[in-house]
């Protein structure tokens, strides 16, 4: 057996003897930051230009986020010209905070508030690793080492702050973060956190934002929810700092990471449209917003139209949003399985029935239309659909209510035709497989005339309807028919028996209009059950109902001939 997972070294989680967090829940929106243009940018194959830029930053300001990290302005000319154009330019609102990220070293730090000038709300972000490896890798240094550079820097940006703010107006808020958090002790952490708290003179009217990421996510979500209850209990001037979380992807739980850090006591998060960052990208704000939306929490941002937030962001990007993707994929209100394709069919019935005030529909967390996506494509037909994929597609696509006892032939046939091809197939292919198995069924029998007529002299108080018509069967001559009963399909019943069309029973008839005003048809739906004892459906369609209802008994009939003959269970038919 390969050992190479012997060399990796297990998390060790902190000690939290009586942690709160698990019997919380999120009950309001943190406040959000996106870091698309910053973290979001470094990790494209193909950086933004600055139109592109642009546009992603009005979509994010249209989405209702307030704090936007444009990007990291002492690192290259086009991160400092897209912070010049966005303040030059007025394209921030006066609602809408930017945020530049600058390491705690001095040229960086004077080359990022040249780029802020002007600019009316501006948080600058601090950051430093602090972990023990690099501490020993990266900086040959102990934890005062590492201290002294973060304040350092953070005096430096608190005098320059103070400095714009009494000369260019500019409101300068602070954050900080120990990069490489998760993998720092959290006493560090702390020790750290507060120091830098203290120069830039945190207060509860003006408080600091520390940002504790999961630089590199290393542990299950609950480790880290661990250590950021920890942090705030031990840290002291807890009222004057917003905890803020920017966790990372790496084992693929960023998003449970973020829940369960909010429930331990963070108020911020920063993250990025569909999970786009480094490596396997940040915490997908999309996602955490509607996971919220789905329990009742108003998570502040305007997703209506999830479909055009997605449209901008893979042209800017050039990255693509997986079909899979929470919320966003083009899968994700698609139900292959038959089993949820009855589910779905039966949860949307319950909501048209009942009118209840809630969502409840199987399978479905969310209304698609409240984020802008459409119904039509819940229920795609496969060879793994079920009966009630093919009857949904036939309700909301074409307007044929089929009686559910109707959903396993149908349904049968369905899946039959999809082996036979290997692949998804349309509605439209749906429909006209509906046609061939009801609609244009025309022999062996045809109806060449008919009518119906009330015969009241015989019975004044309950009529009975006679049926006349002409009866072809195949290449014959029509022959003439006729037959009285208590209602139209009794009345053709009994005509049929007069050329030896027996042993039919009748199980059950429903119908409705397919077509609305002058010109409106009538479908129905006939069961029987066959000389043989099979269950059998025919479809009839007319202007007129009483038609309708004879044309789908013969369909029917029809139908068990060929499957008859097809099938060998008797001659002569």
């Amino acid at each position: 057996m390969n050992k190479g997972y012997m060399k990796y070294k297990p998390f060790k989680p902190v000690e939290l003897s009586a942690r709160r967090w698990p019997s919380r829940r999120i009950s309001a929106a943190p406040a959000w930051c996106s870091v698309d243009l910053r973290d979001g940018n470094q990790a494209l194959t193909d950086p933004m230009n600055i139109g592109e830029k642009l546009e992603l930053f009005n979509a994010l300001v249209s989405l209702g986020v307030k704090e936007i990290e444009v990007g990291f302005p002492s690192a290259s000319e086009t991160e400092y010209e897209i912070l010049r154009e966005l303040i030059t330019g007025n394209h921030i609102p006066d609602d809408v905070t930017v945020q530049v990220l600058v390491q705690a070293r001095e040229h960086l730090i004077y080359k990022t508030f040249e780029a802020i000038e002007g600019a009316k709300n501006v948080i600058v972000h601090l950051y430093n690793n602090t972990s023990p490896l690099h501490r020993r890798i990266v900086f040959n240094s102990d934890l005062d080492g590492i201290i002294k550079i973060a304040c350092d820097g953070a005096a430096l940006i608190k005098k320059l702050g103070d400095e714009a703010c009494a000369h260019g107006g500019t409101k300068v808020r602070y954050e900080y973060s120990p990069e490489s958090f998760t993998a720092t002790p959290v006493e560090d952490s702390v020790k750290i956190c507060g120091e830098v708290m203290k120069v830039f003179a945190a207060s509860p009217e003006n408080k600091v934002i520390i940002n504790l990421p999961s630089t590199v996510e290393n542990s299950t979500p609950n480790c880290y929810a661990d250590q950021i209850e920890l942090f705030c209990d031990l840290l002291d001037n807890r009222e004057s700092a917003i905890v803020s979380l920017h966790p990372h992807n790496d084992r693929g739980t960023a998003v449970a990471a973020a829940e369960l850090g909010l429930l331990a006591g963070a108020e911020r998060i920063e993250g990025t449209l569909f999970g786009n960052g480094e490596r396997t990208g940040n915490v997908d704000i999309i996602t955490l917003a509607l996971n919220m939306y789905t329990q009742a929490v108003n998570p502040g941002l305007d997703l209506h139209n999830i479909n055009k937030l997605r449209d901008i962001y893979e042209r800017t990007t050039k990255m693509h949003v997986d079909p899979r993707h929470p919320y966003a994929g083009d899968l994700v209100f698609t139900a292959f399985s038959g089993s949820h394709q009855d589910a779905i069919k039966k949860g949307e019935d319950y909501m048209r029935s009942t009118g209840s005030e809630y969502w409840e529909v199987p399978y479905l967390p969310i209304d698609p239309s409240d984020i802008g996506r459409q119904y039509e494509p819940i229920i795609r037909i496969n060879s793994q659909s079920g009966k009630g994929g093919a009857a949904f597609i036939m309700a909301e696509t074409f307007g044929y209510r089929l009686p559910k006892a109707m959903h396993p032939e149908f349904g049968r046939a369905v899946k039959a035709y999809c082996d036979s091809v290997g692949r998804e197939i349309s509605a439209n292919e749906v429909m006209e497989l509906f046609r061939r198995e009801y609609i244009d069924i025309t022999g062996p029998y045809s109806l060449t005339a008919h009518r119906f007529f009330e015969e009241s002299e015989v019975n004044e108080v309950s009529p009975k309807v006679r049926f006349e018509g002409m009866l072809k069967h195949e290449s014959e001559p029509p022959v003439a028919i006729c037959g009285s009963g208590n209602g139209p399909i009794d009345a053709f019943f009994n005509a049929l028996a007069q050329v030896g069309i027996k042993g039919y029973s009748f199980e059950d008839y429903s119908e409705h209009a397919i077509s609305i005003g002058s010109d409106a048809k009538a479908v129905s739906y006939i069961h029987l059950t066959s000389p043989q004892g099979r269950g059998i459906f025919g479809v009839g369609i007319s202007h007129n109902i009483n038609y309708a209802s004879i044309r789908g008994v013969l369909c029917a009939i029809n139908r068990d001939i060929q499957y008859c003959k097809e099938n060998g269970m008797y001659e002569n038919v």
